[in-house]
């Protein structure tokens, strides 16, 4: 059964939502938006109170019985507050929306509060077409997604990130035969996505005062560090190269995402320890056990080959990557909805950033990623999505829930 999506009605809500600040740690205003909104659309809602001021919520559309049922799972956190230094200026990155040629701009937008008003506005939409399903369409709204963890003096819910909603939602009750995540594909069906893992390399050198450190330059973990860092950068090339690491044609990649030695506020002396933080992505094809084990050998062997430099490796996070098999049902459903939409089959995509599939896959439900574009490209004015290509992502998912669940 053909469905219609209200254009200035999915506008609206994801005009509303942009307006609700949501940088991770501080999600429950906008949890409690998509409470009213369930409500109102006449799902059954769910409150999950992560911690205090987070909080998933999870509506269902109860279907009539005798079918799968199909997830859509979106975060509300964003990756930014948007009062960052480098983007107070950047109007797509402040919660404050605007239209323009066609594009609707705003934090969050495209990560991901544009998927989550397609959810809504699809379910809505099965609503207003008298469409009863046998199988549940629920919507997850999750906090604590986005790429992040607690460290050092980096302590709080606002650091409580990658995936943290969702393991709590699907260790209380929010479950599904699969799940849809709208997270920015270009439209592309993601079959798969690597996992992080990452390493601490700390450099240890001796506390020194600036006027007693003549002649003792190699005792200086700072300058220690480059030494190690030049080995980092040999071995980063053995990692991504390495077929084991490859998955489905894309190559891993690694990252040296942060170096940390010193005190700014103290710099006669040398430093007595520098680390070096590496984002090193692992295939889903990998086990997280065996990628920790092969970089803390890497480790122990710069270990050997500086033995005054009292080098420790520390791996501190383990996300696994995602992956679903091209023949699952949810796959051809999406194919056949995006096909009914847009004129043509989606292309089939592998990714290197982190989803919450990564969860939702080891609690059982076997997770797709398939959502509108990135909208991160436009440097001047910030996140935006075209929302023609919203409308149509909608309707793909009310045709894919359609499939799914069965008509009753």
């Amino acid at each position: 059964m053909s469905v219609s999506i209200d254009r200035d009605l999915l506008v609206d809500w994801a005009s509303k939502a942009i307006a609700i600040p949501s940088f991770t740690g501080s999600e429950e205003a906008m949890a409690v938006f998509m409470a009213d909104t369930f409500e109102e659309v006449g799902l059954q809602v769910q409150w999950q109170q992560v911690e205090e001021g987070r909080a998933n919520v999870l509506g269902t559309l109860g279907g009539a019985g005798g079918g799968p049922s199909l997830m859509f799972n979106g975060h509300v956190d964003t990756s930014y507050s948007g009062r960052e230094p480098w983007l107070r200026h950047v109007p797509g990155f402040q919660p404050e929306p605007f239209v323009r040629d066609g594009r609707l701009y705003g934090l969050g937008i495209s990560n991901m509060k544009g998927a989550l008003a397609c959810y809504v506005e699809a379910v809505r939409a099965l609503l207003d077409a008298n469409v009863r399903l046998r199988g549940d369409v629920l919507v997850a709204a999750v906090c604590g997604e986005i790429e992040k963890t607690q460290y050092g003096d980096a302590q709080g819910a606002e650091y409580r990130g990658y995936a943290a909603g969702t393991r709590y939602l699907v260790s209380h009750g929010g479950v599904a035969d699969m799940c849809l995540l709208g997270e920015p594909t270009e439209g592309k069906v993601v079959l798969g996505h690597f996992g992080s893992l990452w390493l601490r390399i700390r450099v240890h050198g001796n506390f020194i005062h600036t006027a007693f450190s003549e002649g003792k330059s190699d005792q200086n973990s700072i300058l220690r560090a480059n030494r190690v860092l030049e080995a980092v950068q040999a071995w980063i090339p053995t990692w991504e190269d390495d077929p084991g690491n490859a998955y489905r044609g894309a190559k891993a990649i690694v990252n040296v995402g942060a170096i940390e030695g010193g005190f700014g506020w103290r710099v006669s002396r040398t430093p007595h320890h520098t680390d070096l933080f590496l984002d090193i992505r692992v295939p889903p094809t990998k086990a997280m056990g065996v990628a920790r084990r092969e970089v803390l050998e890497w480790v122990r062997s710069l270990a050997v080959r500086f033995p005054d430099y009292g080098l420790e490796g520390e791996v501190y996070v383990t996300a696994p990557g995602a992956e679903i098999d091209e023949g699952h049902e949810l796959v051809a459903a999406i194919d056949e909805a995006h096909q009914s939409v847009f004129g043509a089959k989606p292309q089939r995509d592998v990714t290197r950033w982190f989803s919450d599939a990564s969860a939702l896959t080891r609690y059982g439900i076997p997770t797709v990623n398939y959502g509108t574009s990135t909208g991160l490209m436009d440097v001047e004015l910030g996140e935006n999505l075209e929302i023609d290509g919203l409308v149509r992502t909608a309707e793909v998912y009310a045709l894919t829930a359609q499939h799914v669940c069965g008509a009753a």
